[in-house]
């Protein structure tokens, strides 16, 4: 059990005692998978919602499993790190795939993950044609991944925090660098189509999280890599965001902007919603040094065709300004691609 080294002796048999019952083994089965309620795990156990509290509680005491609170429901998933967690894992890891009470919560919980992807992908299809619409001012999503996948780079993240992450495709995009992902959203049908996204995809190392990108409800500075993707037009307050957002950087961790270029089309207010047509260099720069951030890089996308109508998208990178310095005692400089320098 060389996994459980981190662990004092009582601590190792408190873990294994939480861990060592039927109900409890399955529950942490369960929620190795991704977010449950406690009514979920009713239906998938077929026990009664007080015994499952009470297994939960006993989970939650010898820090198994996180919970966080969403309006009225209480979502449990198993938690993402800690000694107790690498021994609970490696338990579950022996289970054989052929054992019927496992098995059978599988199933169940396939399908329960299925009727919430049915539910999110009717709310997607109802507004389906308009962010078509809002897609077709732009240069493709695909363009726009490729050139965040350039700007962020390849080098492992420890914690990545997506705000209004929507459809959880930042969550997705990057799933292959980040230890451990967070989405937040103010929506709480987004939230329905981020989970069934990421159930879609099998990624289990991510959470989502109601919240209010003003007022977030997470701890400071845990997070070296924060993005925000097409949020900030909709915003009264854009630069009160990038303050919050700059409060969850670790140390010389980065913040990635991608939003709108500054445009006319006054449409965009009325129809969608739009508070901001778009954000030139310098108040991005302004709003970012006031938020405690150095700007390194800006990427324009601009659309080939020239018609009216066509927007420019524009990526921002800024860094924490408690970042380490370079081999020989230097900051790193900044670096400016497309356009030049502001």
């Amino acid at each position: 059990m060389a996994d459980a080294g981190g662990l004092g002796l009582e601590e190792l048999v408190d873990v294994l005692k939480a861990a060592g019952e039927p109900t409890r083994m399955r529950l942490l089965a369960l929620l190795a998978a991704g977010d449950l309620t406690v009514t979920d795990l009713t239906e998938i156990l077929g026990q009664s919602q007080p015994r499952i509290s009470r297994h939960l509680k006993l989970l939650g005491e010898v820090s198994l499993i996180d919970r966080y609170q969403e309006g009225a429901w209480a979502y449990f998933r198993l938690r993402g790190e800690g000694d107790g967690v690498a021994l609970v894992r490696k338990l579950l890891s022996f289970a054989t795939d052929g054992d019927a009470v496992l098995q059978r919560d599988g199933e169940r919980l396939s399908a329960l993950k299925q009727a919430r992807s049915e539910k999110a992908q009717a709310y997607f299809s109802r507004n389906a044609a308009e962010w078509d619409a809002l897609r077709q001012l732009h240069v493709s999503d695909a363009d726009v991944e490729a050139a965040l996948k350039t700007l962020v780079g390849s080098q492992p993240v420890d914690g990545l925090l997506d705000l209004g992450t929507g459809t959880g495709r930042i969550l997705q995009l990057f799933e292959p660098i980040y230890r451990r992902g967070v989405g937040v959203d103010a929506s709480r049908d987004m939230l329905a189509v981020a989970r069934a996204n990421l159930d879609r995809s099998g990624i289990t190392k991510a959470s989502i999280r109601h919240g209010d990108i003003f007022n977030l409800p997470l701890d400071g500075q845990e997070f070296d890599l924060v993005t925000i993707h097409q949020v900030l037009h909709f915003l009264e307050q854009p630069d009160a965001a990038i303050r919050e957002a700059s409060r969850m950087l670790s140390p010389g961790g980065r913040l990635v902007i991608i939003d709108l270029a500054p445009h006319t089309l006054e449409y965009l207010r009325d129809d969608h919603a739009h508070v901001r047509l778009g954000f030139s260099r310098q108040t991005m720069k302004d709003w970012l040094e006031r938020a405690g951030l150095v700007l390194e890089e800006i990427v324009d996308l601009s659309p080939e065709a020239t018609a009216s109508g066509r927007l420019t998208v524009t990526l921002w990178l800024a860094r924490d300004t408690r970042q380490a310095v370079i081999a020989g005692g230097s900051a790193k400089p900044p670096i400016f691609a497309q356009a030049g320098r502001i």
